[in-house]
C-alpha cells in the first residue's frame, strides 16, 4: 500500500530486452524520501549495482521524477527532476574509472504532471535499445516506437514533428536534441523546445540510451489523505497569488529572471568575462527592459502557475530570430556578459541556437569563455580553435563555436567535454581560470562579493558547481525538499506558516509531517547524495573552488579589488562540516549521522 497521494508505481522499462514493467515502490521509500530528487536519488542507490558504473553504460538508470505536488493545481509546483547518474563530474584523486557524482536536474513544464496523470510517480529507463526509438505512454498503455526518421532533428523541429505523429496535442513530451544523440556530454533534455532539465549531462546520458523522446498522457489522479484540509489551503494560497498589487507577481511577470541580468552586474555577483568581472558596464542592452522594448511579445507559465515568468517573441537585428524563452538570468548572462556580448538579436540567436541542439547553456558558454580567455592569454592560437578568431564579444565566432561543440566538429570534439578537460589539454596553469566544481561548470552568479555565501554554494553541492544548492544545511536541505515535492523555486515566499509546503504535504498523503519532519527529510536526501557522492570516491579534496576565485581582484564597478579569502574559505567549510556532522578530515558523514537519518543501507558500502 503506497501513502495517499501515490499510485505507488514505477514505470520501469528495460530499452535492452524491451521489459515493460509497472514496479511497487516500497512504501517505507515513499514515506523517507517523498518524491522527485529525493525519491529519485534512492531508486539510482538501489539499481546502481556500487560504485564505477559507466554512466554511458546501459546499466546506469534514467529517472524522470515529478514529486507528490506535481499533477495537483497547487499554483507553481509541476517540476520534474532528472536523475541519474553524472557523465560531466571527476573526482580530484579517482578510485574508479567511471567515478562520478549523483546527477538531479529539475525543469518546469507540464511533462511531470503528465507522469502523475498517467498513474506513476516516476519513470525509469535503463538498457540501451538497439536503434533510434521514443516511448510512448498512455496510462497503462506504453510502447517503444522507432525513432529512426526523427534522429539528427533539432528540438524546434522534432517537437512539431511529434505532434504530427501523435495527432494528438494531448501529450506532453521531452526529448533531446542533436548534442545528447552525438553524446555531448553537457547535452540537456528538453520540453516545450525551451524548458530544460539542462545541467549535469542528462541529455547525453538520454543518448546513450538511444532514446530521442518520452511522450506521454493519462487520465488518473491519486487519491488525497485529508481533501477537505488540503481545498483549504489551496483556496488560501490561490488567493494570496490573484494580489496584482504584490510586487513579488509584478517581477515575475514583468521579466522574469531576466530582471537580475541588470540587479546582479550593480552587485559584482555577475559572471563577466569569464569570471574576471562581477559587473558588466553594457547590461542595460540585454536586460529585462530591453526585451520588454524590443522582443517579448508573450508572457507564459508553466502547468498550474500565476508567475508566467517565461517569455516569447521576435529578435531582430543582426539576426532575426524566433524567442521560445529568453534570456534568463543565466542564459543572458553565460552567452552574453560572460562573452561581453551586448547584442541583444546575436544573444537571442546564441540561446535559440542552443536549445536546438539541446547543450547545457550555463556550460557551453563556460566553456566558450575559458577558450577565449586562452586565446587572448596567447595559450592556444587561432590554428587551434579551427580557425575561429575567437574574440570577446564577437557573436559569429561564439556561434561558429558552439556549432563546432555540438556537432563534434574539430576543436568541439573536445571543447564538448568542458572546461576541467580543456585546462588538461591545454595546460600552461590554465586550470587557474578553467571555472568549475567537481566537473560541473559553475552557474551566472559570480563568488567574491558575497563569498560566503556562494563559495560553500559551489563547493559542496552534490552535483557539482550548482547556483541552486544553497549557501548553509538548512538552505540546502530545502532545496532538496523543493525538487523532491516538485515546487519551484520563484514561489517559496508564498507557502509559509499556514501555508507551509508541510501542511501541503500532510493534506495530500494524510501523514503526518510535522515541520521537523520535514526539515529531517530535506537533511536526509541531500545526505544520500553526499554518499553516494562519497561511494564514487568524492571526499573532502573535491569540495573546493576554481583558484581564479583567490587570486583575481575585480578591476570593475562598486566591487573592485574583490576577491576570495582561502583562509576565510577553509574556516567556513570546516564550520559547514560541523553543521552537517560529518568527517572534518574527508567529509563522510558519520555513522550515528548515518543511524539518526535513517540511513544504515548507506554505511560500509564505501
Amino acid at each position: 500500500m503506497a501513502p495517499k497521494g501515490y499510485y505507488g508505481k514505477l514505470l520501469d522499462i528495460n530499452l535492452t530486452t524491451g521489459e515493460i514493467k509497472k514496479a511497487q515502490i516500497p512504501e517505507e521509500d515513499i514515506k523517507l524520501f517523498i518524491g522527485g530528487r529525493g525519491l529519485g536519488t534512492k531508486i539510482l542507490w538501489d539499481k546502481l549495482s556500487g560504485s564505477g558504473v559507466d554512466p554511458l553504460s546501459p546499466e546506469n538508470a534514467l529517472l524522470f521524477m515529478p514529486g507528490p505536488f506535481s499533477g495537483l493545481p497547487i499554483p507553481s509546483s509541476s517540476r520534474t527532476t532528472v536523475v541519474t547518474k553524472s557523465p560531466r563530474t571527476s573526482a580530484v584523486n579517482p578510485k574508479h574509472e567511471h567515478g562520478s557524482t549523483v546527477s538531479y536536474s529539475n525543469m518546469g513544464g507540464f511533462f511531470g504532471p503528465e507522469i502523475k496523470f498517467a498513474g506513476y510517480d516516476g519513470i525509469c529507463i535503463t538498457g540501451k535499445a538497439d536503434k533510434p526509438v521514443y516511448i510512448k505512454i498512455e496510462d497503462d498503455k506504453v510502447e517503444i516506437i522507432d525513432a529512426g526518421k526523427f534522429w539528427g532533428m533539432g528540438t524546434e523541429e522534432f517537437d512539431n514533428a511529434l505532434i504530427d505523429e501523435l495527432g494528438d496535442r494531448k501529450f506532453e513530451s521531452c526529448y533531446i536534441g542533436p548534442a545528447g544523440e552525438q553524446l555531448i556530454p553537457m547535452a540537456s533534455i528538453l520540453n516545450t523546445a525551451a524548458r530544460a532539465a539542462g545541467r549535469g549531462g542528462t541529455g547525453c546520458v538520454m543518448g546513450s540510451k538511444n532514446l530521442k523522446a518520452i511522450a506521454i498522457k493519462g487520465t488518473q489522479s491519486p487519491i488525497l489523505g485529508d481533501h477537505k484540509t488540503y481545498v483549504e489551503l489551496l483556496s488560501k494560497v490561490r488567493k494570496s497569488f490573484k494580489d496584482d498589487n504584490n510586487d513579488s507577481l509584478k517581477f515575475w511577470r514583468y521579466g522574469g529572471t531576466a530582471n537580475a541580468l541588470a540587479y546582479s552586474s550593480k552587485n559584482g555577483t555577475q559572471a563577466v568575462k569569464n569570471y574576471s568581472e562581477g559587473t558588466f558596464g553594457e547590461v542595460a542592452k540585454i536586460g529585462a527592459e530591453a526585451n520588454r522594448e524590443k522582443v517579448w511579445k508573450r508572457d507564459f507559465a508553466c502547468f498550474s502557475c500565476a508567475l508566467a515568468c517565461k517569455k516569447s517573441g521576435i529578435a531582430k537585428g543582426s539576426y532575426s530570430v524566433m524567442v521560445h524563452d529568453g534570456p534568463e538570468y543565466e542564459t543572458g548572462t553565460m552567452l552574453g556578459a560572460n562573452l561581453l556580448i551586448s547584442d541583444l538579436a546575436g544573444l537571442q540567436k546564441l540561446i535559440a541556437v542552443a536549445d536546438d541542439y539541446g547543450i547545457d547553456i550555463i556550460s557551453v558558454g563556460n566553456t566558450i569563455g575559458f577558450l577565449m580567455e586562452a586565446y587572448e592569454k596567447g595559450l592556444i592560437n587561432k590554428s587551434y580553435l579551427d580557425n575561429i578568431d575567437l574574440k570577446w564579444g564577437d557573436v559569429a565566432a561564439s556561434l561558429e563555436m558552439m556549432h563546432k561543440i555540438c556537432k563534434r566538429e574539430g576543436i568541439g570534439d573536445k571543447a564538448c567535454n568542458g572546461v576541467k578537460f580543456m585546462a588538461g589539454e591545454i595546460g600552461q596553469d590554465s586550470h587557474k581560470f578553467a571555472i568549475h566544481v567537481k566537473g560541473h561548470e559553475l552557474a551566472a552568479w559570480n563568488v567574491p562579493v558575497n563569498s560566503d555565501y556562494w563559495s560553500i554554494t559551489y563547493a559542496t553541492s552534490n552535483r557539482g558547481a550548482c547556483h541552486m544548492n544553497g549557501g548553509s544545511p538548512d538552505g540546502q536541505d530545502s532545496a532538496a525538499l523543493r525538487d523532491t515535492i516538485a515546487a519551484c523555486n520563484f514561489a517559496k515566499n508564498w507557502y509559509k506558516d499556514e501555508l507551509s509546503y508541510a501542511k501541503f504535504l500532510s493534506a495530500i498523503t494524510g501523514l503526518d509531517w510535522s515541520e521537523e519532519e520535514f526539515a529531517k527529510a530535506g537533511t536526509r536526501i541531500f545526505t544520500l547524495e553526499k554518499m553516494f557522492n562519497y561511494r564514487e570516491g568524492f571526499d573532502i579534496n573535491d569540495d573546493i573552488l576554481p583558484p581564479k576565485f583567490f587570486e583575481n581582484k575585480f578591476t570593475v564597478g562598486e566591487h573592485q579589488g574583490a576577491i576570495v579569502d582561502k583562509a576565510e574559505f577553509k574556516t567556513k567549510l570546516e564550520e559547514y562540516y560541523q553543521l552537517r556532522k560529518w568527517d572534518n578530515e574527508t567529509s563522510e558523514p558519520k555513522k550515528e549521522t548515518l543511524i539518526d537519518l535513517d540511513l544504515e543501507f548507506t554505511i560500509d558500502k564505501t
